[in-house]
């Protein structure tokens, strides 16, 4: 008998014909002016059985730019490009939500338009490095400069960058957007007290460190409609200096304002990691967070955080979330629900070729039926 995982579930206007999703997955081989490229689309397609596919983190503007090689969705060769991706996603009867990303102080003048400093709520140093490209056309790490602080006239267009994003993605065929507000990117910047230390409107109280994201949501679902919207939180995450004073606080309240929003979904990724790896010293209280985001958030609750088939089921089955999204196991296995629904073995990830590079650890993953053995 199938698992929980095999059910289906309506998400905003769509009926999932089971709940293993696709993680949004940053792999860095975005073409010339960042536009996907033919190995892009065929990555995408092979993928097409996940119940949902999150595309990769995709920038809403030139100033929403940190990392070298990433997509983006703010011109008309991009939509041209992701339209192409849609169009294999639903080929092969899958559908697929754009995440739209701006990455705020994590960036570098090298990404920036007139090479200004990167924005953020606050001009604090940053914890962290970022990937650009050096001047033989290399991908190197740089330290992240302190950024500048936003005006409020800065944040204006950002949300207006946000809602045009929106638009351009459904214009490129996409099912839905989701509002990457987690990971120590920029909103995540504005919610978390650790990032953000303004004094105006968008600083100090909890209410006014969440203000950007709602009126962010609020921007997006008005240009695209609540039923394709969603957004990525990472309550007490730790990944490029965040931290809050008072973590249930502030992400419960998030989770009531975007009950009453009608969104397709809020998706939540457990602390237990940084980035790619394992944290050791994640906050023991995640599970209470858990419960607050259910009792606070009524929709659909997806979760995702290193977990396996063992562990998704689980989580399903004590009504932690409602759909669970995998990242890495993914990456390495294109079929992954078909090799969960016939209890297949699984290929494993190779991290060396998870950033940057060519189609070797990115589209030549063998599928069950090339040769690959089915069986436990």
């Amino acid at each position: 008998m199938l698992s929980s995982l095999f059910d289906p579930i309506s998400v905003g206007n769509m009926t999932l014909p089971h709940r293993i999703a696709m993680a949004p997955l940053t792999r860095s081989r975005a073409g010339p002016g960042n536009v996907p490229t033919d190995t892009a689309v065929e990555y995408y397609r092979q993928r097409a059985g996940a119940a949902l596919i999150i595309t990769e983190a995709t920038q809403i503007s030139q100033q929403g730019q940190g990392y070298a090689w990433t997509p983006g969705i703010h011109d008309e060769a991009q939509i041209a490009g992701w339209r192409r991706v849609a169009d294999a996603v639903h080929a092969e009867s899958g559908r697929i939500f754009m995440q739209l990303w701006h990455v705020g102080r994590i960036s570098h003048p090298v990404f920036q338009p007139n090479g200004a400093l990167p924005v953020a709520p606050s001009a604090l140093p940053v914890p962290g490095k970022t990937f650009i490209i050096d001047e033989q056309g290399e991908g190197v790490w740089a330290e992240v400069p302190v950024p500048q602080a936003l005006t409020v006239d800065g944040i204006e267009r950002i949300v207006a960058d946000y809602a045009q994003a929106a638009r351009n993605a459904i214009a490129a065929g996409v099912d839905g957007v989701e509002i990457h507000a987690a990971n120590g990117y920029l909103l995540d910047q504005f919610i978390n007290s650790a990032s953000n230390i303004r004094t105006d409107r968008y600083g100090g109280s909890i209410g006014n460190r969440i203000r950007l994201l709602l009126e962010v949501v609020d921007a997006v679902t008005s240009a695209v409609g609540a039923s394709r919207v969603a957004v990525r939180l990472t309550p007490m995450g730790r990944f490029m200096g965040m931290g809050d004073d008072t973590p249930e606080e502030t992400f419960g309240r998030i989770a009531e304002e975007l009950n009453g929003r009608g969104l397709a979904y809020l998706h939540v990724v457990e602390p237990s990691t940084l980035g790619i790896d394992t944290d050791a010293d994640w906050d023991p209280r995640w599970d209470g967070m858990v419960r607050i985001m259910r009792e606070r958030f009524a929709g659909v609750l997806m979760l995702a955080g290193g977990y396996t088939r063992a562990t998704a089921e689980r989580a399903l089955a004590e009504g932690r979330g409602d759909v669970i999204a995998f990242g890495k196991l993914f990456i390495a296995n294109p079929d992954l629900p078909a090799r969960f629904a016939r209890n297949a073995g699984l290929n494993t990830p190779d991290p060396a070729s998870f950033f940057g590079g060519t189609a070797r650890g990115y589209v030549d993953y063998p599928m069950l039926g090339a040769g690959v053995s089915a069986a436990a």
